[in-house]
């Protein structure tokens, strides 16, 4: 799972950065299905979005609504929670 999505999430930068979101919610979708079995590859998975606030506006956007859809998760893992805060308390 980390070496086929984290591949895609970390160097398919093209498809993970679409302007329609779409890369950022399937990661999400990812993260939030995996994240119950193996919370520390969910949570190496969700590193992707750490450089979400040096994209343009509109992927920005994206970006941010996917972490926060994260965020809104009431049974996040420790591990998952703690790189979703980070990353939407950096300034």
């Amino acid at each position: 799972m980390r070496a086929l999505i984290g591949a895609f999430a970390q160097t398919n930068q093209t498809q993970f950065n679409r302007a329609d979101g779409a890369g950022y919610d399937f990661i999400a979708g990812i993260v939030l299905a995996l994240d119950p079995k193996n919370p520390q590859v969910a949570a190496r998975l969700t590193t992707a979005f750490r450089s979400w606030r040096a994209l343009e506006p509109v992927r920005r956007g994206h970006a941010e609504a996917a972490l926060r859809r994260l965020a809104a998760e009431p049974a996040l893992s420790r591990d998952v929670k703690d790189i979703v805060e980070r990353s939407l308390a950096t300034a």
